[in-house]
């Protein structure tokens, strides 16, 4: 019998137990543990209910097209409770000298599939436009090396639109800056897209063509759960071994000896055949740090951004005076201390009674981690401050919340895929460790749920279970 412990009870961690719980059902003779320091399981998907509203206190949702959290959701019988984004209501808007500015229609992320709506569009220059009819015959180019996502962009169309769309929208998924992520780590479809056909516009008109030409139905462009994201966490934890949980439970060291890892917590010492690190990478490093130094640093030099979200409630001449779509973004141009809002009760059904209206406001990222020294009231005060210059709203909110995320999103800086490389490298170089989490490849909940998924099939070829990509 092996077994292997699992350190860390967030998404990842999670998805890795229940691999192994299938394992485990499936006849394979495999044993879990799984260590959380906090009182809870799930990390940052939490939801909340106040006053009929269901508030969620990190992700409200994940990208549909990616499909990992979907296939766990199946796996755990949520299939039926699965739902999409109201994509007919989905307008975003840009603050653009203190006015709510309207993303032309056929922009996809920031690249123009539609020439006539941008070049009507205030949103941009007369300059920024022509940039743009020009993208449209750029040779196709390789990159020789890494570049930032700012430089790529300042590339195709130029200042402004990094400034206006580039950074806003890479500041509500990454919490970081255009001018700080790495585009082959944070965009590889649009480095890919560049070596192929120069165009980005073109580019995105081609797989829009293949789409129709596969006939493929369109679907909702985010996907959340009815009763609001923590459901996936609740449904984990109840199919787990419950003695393998063990949650208040912080881990101080992990040491290799004699072919075995030993894994301390508290005041108890158990022994495991594998470790699964599902940690935040400086957490990881720290653990690391003595069987394995050279990854220890290198998981350490990846750095994290923090973020508090706000969620307002009010009734309903609140809801009804509010613009329609999905909410806004604001570039830091703008002198804002909020990097956005969504009004929740346009992008998702059933997150709101008719008469209430429910506003996530975010703020924090790179730049902004001096944020989360400031009370709650103190938040509250900036936040409504600001939604009344730029929406003019002034009402008591019924309730308030506000959520404090320290260090919870990896920023994949230029070079990051050179140093996972490295990592890879030094890893292996630790019979039975295997890494997980949002610090790697991806740090939305669909990634997490692969990266912990695709650590059980390290730890499992490594033992000697079963090879890579087979199942029992």
């Amino acid at each position: 019998m092996k077994r292997i412990a699992i350190i860390g009870g967030g998404i990842s961690g999670l998805s890795a137990a229940h691999a192994l719980e299938e394992k485990r059902r499936a006849g394979l003779e495999v044993q879990y543990v799984l260590y959380e320091a906090s009182a809870r399981f799930g990390g940052v998907l939490v939801t909340d209910r106040v006053d009929g509203c269901i508030l969620e206190a990190g992700p409200d949702s994940f990208l549909t097209e990616k499909p990992w959290a979907t296939d766990l959701c199946a796996k755990l019988g949520l299939a039926g409770q699965l739902i999409g984004s109201n994509d007919a209501d989905r307008k975003t808007y840009i603050l653009v000298r203190g006015k709510l500015v309207e993303m032309p229609d056929g922009l996809m992320f920031m690249v123009p599939t539609k020439l006539a709506p941008t070049i009507f569009s205030p949103l941009f220059s007369t300059q920024t436009k022509l940039r743009m009819a020009q993208e449209w015959f750029h040779p196709p180019h390789k990159a020789n090396g890494d570049e930032t996502v700012a430089a790529f962009v300042d590339r195709h169309y130029g200042p402004e639109m990094v400034d206006r769309l580039a950074d806003p929208l890479l500041s509500g998924v990454y919490g970081g800056e255009a001018s700080q992520l790495s585009v082959r780590a944070v965009l590889p479809r649009f480095a890919e897209m560049e070596a192929k056909y120069g165009s980005l516009g073109r580019a995105m008109l081609a797989a829009r063509s293949s789409a129709r030409n596969a006939k493929t139905p369109p679907r909702a462009l985010f996907t959340s759960l009815e009763n609001g994201m923590q459901q996936m966490v609740d449904a984990l934890v109840a199919v787990l071994d419950a003695d393998a949980l063990n949650a208040g439970a912080t881990v101080q060291a992990v040491a290799p000896e004699a072919g075995s890892w030993v894994v301390s917590a508290g005041l108890q010492s158990d022994e495991f055949d594998a470790v699964i690190l599902a940690l935040p990478t400086k957490a990881a490093a720290n653990l690391l740090q003595r069987c394995g130094p050279q990854l220890a640093a290198e998981l350490g030099a990846i750095e994290y951004s923090s973020s508090v979200t706000v969620a307002l409630g009010y009734d309903k001449p609140v809801r009804d005076s509010l613009p329609p779509g999905f909410g806004f973004l604001v570039p830091r141009s703008e002198g804002k201390r909020m990097l956005a809002a969504t009004f929740v009760h346009n992008k998702f059904p059933h997150r709101a009674p008719e008469d209430r209206a429910i506003l996530r406001c975010f703020l924090g990222g790179a730049r902004g981690e001096q944020i989360l020294a400031l009370s709650e009231e103190e938040i509250l005060s900036i936040v409504r401050k600001e939604l009344d210059q730029i929406l003019q709203l002034r009402a008591e909110p019924l309730f308030a919340r506000v959520f404090k995320w320290r260090g919870a999103m990896a920023q994949y800086g230029v070079g990051h895929l050179e140093r996972l490389e490295r990592i890879e490298a030094l890893r292996q170089k630790l019979p039975g460790l295997a890494l997980a989490g949002n610090g790697y490849s991806g740090i939305g909940v669909p990634d997490c749920v692969r990266s912990g998924t695709a650590a059980v099939d390290t730890t499992l070829h490594a033992l000697g279970l079963t090879p890579i990509g087979s199942s029992v």
